[in-house]
C-alpha cells in the first residue's frame, strides 16, 4: 500500500506522453485498452490503432516512451529528429522531454542550426565536413560552440530561407512564464530572457536589423504597474505589456479558477461556488498580513517610473534652469495601502491578484488547496492541462495580450 500511494502521486508515463505530444503541437492522444492494445485519437475523435499514426507522430511517440523509460544517467542518441518532424513540433519535444530526465545527458544529431537557439545550456559542435583517406575518414572539420557561441551567418544563409518568428519572454527556463506562453502562442518559438530589460534589447536588436537575418521578434514583459503611455511605446517597438501584474496572475485569473473548480466538481462532486467562495476567503486572509510590504512594492516600480521620466533632456539642460523632482513617498504608499485594504475588506480578489505581487504571500498555495488541489505545483499543472483541452478558455487567456495573437499571425 505505501507503494501504491507514493505511485499513485506520480503521473503515469502514457499521461506525461499525452501532455507532451499536445505541449509539442501534436493533436494525438494515446490510450491503453483492456486488452493492452495502444490506440490513439485525434482532437478527441474515434479511436484508432498506432500502427495508422503518420512517420512523424509514431516517431514522437517513439522518441518519448524511450526517453521517459530509460535507466537513470544514461546517454541518450537521438539522430536527425528533423527528418519526421517539423520544428514546431521537435523543438518544443525535446525541451520539454530535457526537462522531465534531467538525469539523464543528450547527444543530437541534427541539421537544424537554430534548434540550439531554443536550448541555451547546451553545446553546439558544428560538423564542417571531414577527410577521407581511402573509405576511413582521418580528421573531421568542426567547431565546439559553448551555449552563447554564434553559427556564422553564411551557415544560416545557406539552410534558413524563411523568417521564424521569436516570441521572447521574461524568466528562465524553469519559470512559469515558458510552458504557459508556449500553449498561448504556439506559433512562435519561445525564448525567455532574465528581465524586461533583455527582453526589450533582444527585439529592439532583431528588428533594428531585420534586413540582416530571417527573424521576426515579439516580447512580452510583465505589466508592472506601467503608464499607458509606456505600454504604448513598448508596443510600437514589438514588446508587449501583459495587461496583468505578472504571469501569477494568469494562472490564478478568475476565469481559470472558475473553470478549475467546475472541473474539480464533475470530478469530486464539489460544490463550485462553495470552493470559489473558500479559495477568496483564504487567499484574503494570506494577503491581509501583507498589505504594506505589497504596496510598498508596487510603488517602489512606480516611483522608479516617474523619476525615469522626468529626467532632464537636453533641452532642459540648455535652458541652464533648475530641475526638481519630488515625489511624497509616504503619502503614495499610505494611498496604496488604503487601496488594497479596501481591495481585501470588498472581498475583490480578482483585483488583488491582477495588481499586486501576490506570489511574494501564501495566497496563491492557499488557492490551490482550497480548491482541491495538492499545492501551487499540482495546480498549475492543471490550468496548462486545461488549455490544452479547452480551445476557448484559451482564446480567452489570450485576449489578455490585447493584438498580441493576431500580430503574430500577420507578421
Amino acid at each position: 500500500m505505501d507503494l501504491a500511494l507514493a505511485l499513485s502521486k506520480k503521473d503515469a508515463p502514457i499521461k506525461i506522453i499525452n501532455e507532451l505530444l499536445r505541449l509539442s503541437n501534436i493533436p494525438v492522444e494515446i490510450s491503453v485498452q483492456e486488452s493492452e492494445q495502444v490506440m490513439a485519437s485525434r482532437n478527441g475523435g474515434t479511436k484508432y490503432s498506432i500502427s495508422e499514426l503518420s512517420d512523424g507522430e509514431r516517431n514522437a511517440l517513439l522518441i518519448a516512451a524511450n526517453v521517459l523509460t530509460c535507466k537513470p544517467g544514461s546517454i541518450l542518441f537521438i539522430d536527425e529528429p528533423e527528418r519526421h518532424l517539423h520544428r514546431s513540433i521537435i523543438s518544443p519535444l525535446l525541451t520539454l522531454l530535457f526537462s522531465k530526465r534531467v538525469d539523464c545527458a543528450f547527444v543530437i544529431s541534427t541539421h537544424d542550426v537554430m534548434l540550439p537557439l531554443d536550448n541555451r545550456e547546451a553545446r553546439t559542435l558544428l560538423i564542417r565536413g571531414c577527410t577521407y583517406r581511402e573509405s576511413n575518414v582521418v580528421n573531421w572539420d568542426a567547431d565546439l560552440l559553448d551555449a552563447d557561441g554564434e553559427i556564422d551567418d553564411q551557415l544560416k544563409q545557406d539552410v534558413l530561407g524563411n523568417r521564424r518568428k521569436l516570441l521572447f519572454i521574461e524568466g528562465t527556463e524553469a519559470s512559469l512564464d515558458l510552458p504557459l506562453y508556449s500553449l498561448l502562442f504556439p506559433q512562435v518559438s519561445v525564448i525567455p530572457k532574465s528581465t524586461c530589460r533583455d527582453v526589450e534589447h533582444a527585439v529592439s536588436s532583431i528588428r533594428d536589423a531585420h534586413e540582416l537575418h530571417w527573424l521576426r521578434a515579439f516580447g512580452i514583459v510583465d505589466n508592472d504597474r506601467r503608464p499607458e503611455e509606456t505600454i504604448a511605446e513598448l508596443k510600437a517597438k514589438g514588446v508587449y505589456a501583459v495587461s496583468v501584474f505578472a504571469v501569477e496572475s494568469i494562472y490564478y485569473n478568475t476565469l481559470v479558477l472558475e473553470r478549475l473548480a467546475a472541473r474539480q466538481n464533475e470530478m469530486t462532486g464539489a460544490d463550485t461556488n462553495q470552493l470559489l467562495e473558500q479559495a477568496k476567503v483564504a487567499a484574503i486572509n494570506a494577503v491581509r498580513s501583507h498589505i504594506q510590504r505589497l504596496s510598498e512594492r508596487v510603488i517602489e516600480a512606480s516611483v522608479r517610473q516617474q523619476l525615469m521620466s522626468k529626467l532632464p533632456k537636453r533641452s532642459d539642460i540648455a535652458e541652464a534652469q533648475p530641475i526638481e523632482i519630488t515625489i511624497d513617498v509616504p503619502t503614495v504608499v499610505a494611498e496604496e495601502v488604503a487601496r488594497l485594504t479596501q481591495a481585501c475588506d470588498d472581498g475583490d480578489l480578482s483585483m488583488i491578484i491582477a495588481k499586486y505581487p501576490v506570489r511574494e504571500t501564501p495566497a496563491l498555495r492557499e488557492i490551490a488547496i482550497k480548491l482541491g488541489f495538492q499545492g501551487r505545483t499540482q495546480y498549475e499543472n492543471s490550468v496548462r492541462k486545461m488549455l490544452m483541452d479547452d480551445p476557448e478558455a484559451l482564446v480567452e487567456l489570450q485576449a489578455l495580450f490585447g493584438t498580441l495573437k493576431s500580430d503574430i499571425d500577420a507578421a
